[in-house]
């Protein structure tokens, strides 16, 4: 399968799969009377009024509104694994979902004006258990979609030299098997002058 190498791109596709994840889990916990308010009632709230964000107009609304912050979600994920890499998914998706969905619950509650904004434990726990399935989805996704090169770590600074290297210098050193030469590993090169 061919990977994904643009990392927009990637947090698209990993967002939208984490999306349909999260609206599945909160309308299972709605259809079981666990939440009072959908996500997307939830979101929509914070823009339109009670009447309309109860309406197919204002229920697209909360879908758009939530595949945005979904989108960044995954951005934000992407940018975490490229950091700290790409092993103990489970854990890191759980702990992506929980930070990222208290913020993104947190916002709708936050709205003075948002009539939609629930107000009991169980709807918000809903909430916080629809997001740990949205960062395993999305994190399992963009593990398994993303190209390697996405997530080589950049260097800390410009004036330190890399310890490990990148996946195209593997790749080139493979092919080539020609190993860089760096003056910190042998201190005498840069001392050595050549007389002809």
């Amino acid at each position: 399968m061919k990977k994904i190498k643009d990392r927009d791109t990637l947090s698209i596709v990993s967002g939208m799969i984490g999306l349909v994840g999260l609206m599945l889990t909160d309308g299972i916990s709605q259809k079981a009377k666990i939440s009072k308010r959908s996500y997307r009632e939830a979101a929509a709230g914070v823009f339109v009024s009670k009447n309309e964000a109860e309406n197919l107009r204002g229920q697209a609304l909360g879908v758009i509104m939530n595949s945005a912050v979904s989108i960044l979600g995954a951005n934000y994920i992407i940018k975490r694994m490229s950091q700290n890499g790409r092993d103990k998914l489970v854990s890191k998706g759980i702990t992506s979902g929980i930070v990222f969905g208290a913020i993104a619950t947190a916002i709708p509650n936050l709205a003075p004006w948002n009539k939609m904004r629930p107000r009991d434990a169980a709807s918000n726990l809903s909430y916080v258990f629809s997001n740990i399935v949205f960062g395993l989805l999305a994190t399992f996704s963009a593990a398994k979609l993303g190209h390697d090169t996405l997530f080589d770590t950049p260097p800390q600074n410009d004036y330190l030299k890399p310890t490990e290297k990148t996946t195209e210098q593997i790749k080139k050193s493979k092919r080539n098997n020609i190993q860089p030469v760096y003056s910190d590993v042998n201190p005498n090169l840069e001392e050595t002058t050549f007389f002809m």
